[in-house]
């Protein structure tokens, strides 16, 4: 059962607290000099003054100077005074726009709507996810089938006082007697996974603690496979290197310290490992990686005891995965000799690659694939939209789905004996909305449509394509009120990824209805990196074609100001995690593209990013410092922190948490230092770090609406825009 949120742009477990207590003999904090100005003030804003060291590397005979290595010490007492230093210069800075609250209390208006999920059924019970508008968590509730009398059951507003500890996800057993639940503190990947027992309610003695990249799979009722790393020193679990991914099974009333490895040892390293048990409870299937992109396979059968575990798939040089197994066949969906993807199957007692067969061939368009009840639901885009062709499992079409609009369907998943099956449907301009499917009949029925206060039908979308700098045509969505006047005047927020075949679909946000209303246009490039055409348009922005995807964004700009859309006066760039590195590469290489630019949680310290956590595995999208002189001299010459010269550099507001353990603060850190210290003109410089935060996902809803708060003032303020409320 998947826990449904709006969606946010990026997606992290507790430290101490920095320390507040500023030492004057590092740090001078000159607060009352720094109001906010926009272009309206002829004096350079002063910043906390950040210390330098001497370390220097070397790079295949290239000495590079890392001055605020420092930073990177996410324990220390000075990188804790650093932050808050920081915070202190920025919330002054903002504090004295005079409609920053105006806008938090629009926003937290919109936000305060009822939210409820699709319903999945475990057991005897009916679960779904309802919030009654402000609530910081989700409450899962349950009711009896053919009931209409429903109970709270899981509670997440409950885990903390301040909201920062969030339910992450959830795994009932195959009886749906038992649930997994796993809990992440402080938004950290390192998650804690409780078992409960459904009839009384009441936690069970197993907890698993120290939990990365993993859910928690059922073998019958017996216990949870589950992956995570093995920690050996007492470095910093948040920033630490983590490389050999285990597989573990726990069984049910034994001490976590027991728990059997299956796969995965010192001598064999996997940087990611998953364990995942077949719905017919017969296959433990297992997956393995060292990269973000290709993977091997296995399976272990589960029906004979201490039985071997086979390859399937020996390589990794493409993706695989299983899709659904019967008594009879295991259905694969896998990009071998199909860049776009396709589904295959192999008999039960001859799994190996060599024994698979096509049941939907590839075809020109991406695809993805769901199962439900014995259908198979394959999602293809179409120029990033949506569509939806039902199969049965010899691979005939049965139909295409008829879906509400042009824009994003995410779903169609229901157990093998179900006869009804749940999506949703969003666009720009369109809030998320739950249907109903006849798996047999094929029809869909309104199951629940949000109350949100915006009238879809006052905006409108309109896809565009564009050329970039080497004749590629480019998809870009553009979204605003009808009838604006393309005078080049309008506030535009342009955003981008472009990377880990990751697609950017329609997708609604309630945040944005703070710059649609106030005339302002929304935009989203579907660059080169991501997956929106497949695997060639993601090999076409990886390692030493990084830049394709910089020059994708940069047109995307140039096009906006040339259909007068907007211009460098009223754009703002905006990215997440690898889109912070896509912002900070465009800022750093055109420091005149943009009036605002919004780099955050971003991967901006290239040559040492494998380094910490897992980011080694994002080697296949970057490649390494360390892979050789050519790819060294390519990373060096966009790395964001390594290309900040003395420029005019555009009002920017780095935005990180202190405790993000997949894109680790120092990112953020040493290239908001580095910055402070390039801006040459009069826009701001500020970082804002949030606390008892990561890397996006579990935010509390205060902080969820302080952040847009603060995003959308800022926004406004440098472009010299007053907004609509008063």
């Amino acid at each position: 059962m998947k826990i449904e949120h709006e969606k946010k742009w990026f997606k992290l477990a507790d430290l101490k607290k920095y320390m507040r207590t500023i030492l004057l003999s590092m740090l001078t904090l000159a607060v009352a000099c720094n109001t906010p100005s926009g272009d309206k003030s002829d004096e350079k804003m002063k910043y906390p003054e950040t210390k330098k060291d001497s370390t220097v590397d070397n790079y295949f005979g290239r000495y590079v100077a890392d001055p605020y290595r420092w930073l990177e010490d996410d324990l220390s007492k000075e990188t804790g005074e650093w932050v808050a230093a920081q915070n202190d210069l920025t919330e002054s800075y903002l504090s004295k726009i005079p409609y920053r609250d105006a806008i938090g209390k629009r926003y937290e208006e919109l936000y305060n709507y009822e939210k409820i999920s699709s319903p999945s059924t475990e057991g005897k019970y009916i679960y779904y996810f309802h919030n009654s508008g402000l609530q910081n968590h989700s409450v899962l509730f349950r009711k009896e089938e053919g009931s209409d009398k429903a109970e709270a059951f899981l509670d997440p507003n409950k885990f903390s006082a301040d909201g920062t500890t969030s339910l992450a996800d959830l795994s009932f057993n195959k009886e749906g007697n038992i649930l997994a639940y796993s809990i992440s503190e402080g938004g950290s990947d390192w998650r804690k996974v409780i078992l409960m027992d459904v009839n009384t309610g009441k936690n069970l003695d197993d907890t698993l603690e120290n939990i990365k990249f993993s859910g928690a799979s059922w073998k019958n009722a017996e216990g949870v496979f589950y992956s995570t790393y093995r920690r050996t020193d007492d470095s910093s679990k948040l920033s630490a290197y983590t490389s050999n991914h285990q597989l573990y099974f726990h069984k049910l009333g034994t001490k976590q310290s027991d728990d059997q490895l299956i796969f995965g040892d010192a001598s064999n390293p996997r940087r990611y490992v998953y364990g995942s048990v077949t719905e017919n409870q017969k296959l433990l299937v297992i997956g393995a990686a060292n990269a973000t992109y290709g993977n091997e396979l296995y399976i272990k059968d589960l029906t004979i005891e201490n039985s071997p575990i086979k390859k399937i798939v020996s390589d990794m040089a493409n993706s695989h995965e299983v899709l659904f197994a019967d008594d009879d066949f295991v259905y694969f969906v896998t990009d071998r000799n199909a860049p776009n993807n396709k589904v295959m199957k192999a008999p039960i007692n001859a799994l190996e690659e060599a024994n698979w067969v096509d049941v939907i061939p590839e075809t020109s368009e991406v695809m993805s694939a769901t199962i439900a009840g014995k259908y198979i639901f394959a999602n293809y885009l179409k120029d990033a939209i949506t569509k939806i062709t039902q199969f049965d499992l010899k691979g005939n079409k049965v139909r295409d789905i008829e879906l509400p609009g042009v824009g994003t369907a995410s779903g169609f998943s229901a157990k093998s004996t179900e006869t009804e099956a749940y999506y949703g449907f969003t666009s720009y301009t369109s809030p998320y909305a739950y249907y109903k499917l006849d798996i047999e009949s094929g029809k869909s029925e309104l199951y629940i449509k949000p109350n949100v206060k915006f009238n879809p039908d006052d905006y409108e979308s309109k896809q565009v394509f564009y050329t970039s700098k080497d004749g590629t045509k480019i998809p870009m969505i553009i979204t605003h009120k009808k009838g604006i006047k393309l005078d080049g005047k309008n506030p535009t927020f342009l955003y981008g990824y472009g990377g880990f075949s990751i697609s950017l679909t329609p997708s609604f946000s309630v945040a944005n209805i703070i710059l649609l209303e106030n005339g302002g246009v929304f935009a989203v490039a579907n660059l080169r990196g991501g997956g929106e055409y497949g695997k060639e348009w993601h090999l076409q922005g990886v390692q030493m074609k990084k830049q394709n995807v910089f020059d994708d964004f940069i047109a995307a700009a140039e096009y906006l100001k040339n259909e007068k859309y907007t211009s460098t006066e009223f754009l703002a760039l905006r990215g997440g995690s690898n889109g912070g590195l896509l912002v900070g590469a465009v800022m750093t290489q055109h420091p005149d593209i943009c009036k605002v630019a919004f780099p955050e949680v971003g991967v901006l310290d290239m040559l040492r990013y494998h380094k910490f956590t897992s980011g080694a595995g994002w080697a296949f999208d970057y490649g390494t410092s360390e892979d050789s002189k050519e790819m060294f001299e390519y990373i060096f010459g966009y790395s964001p922190l390594h290309n900040l010269k003395p420029a005019n550099y555009p009002a920017t507001l780095v935005f990180t948490a202190d405790h993000d353990d997949r894109v680790v603060p120092a990112h953020s850190f040493k290239f908001a230092a580095t910055l402070q210290e390039a801006q040459q003109g009069n826009a701001p410089t500020l970082i804002r770090i949030e606390t008892k935060a990561g890397h996006g996902a579990g935010k509390s809803t205060k902080q969820i609406i302080d952040e847009h708060k603060d995003r959308w003032s800022f926004l406004f303020y440098n472009m010299g825009i007053t907004p609509i409320y008063k």
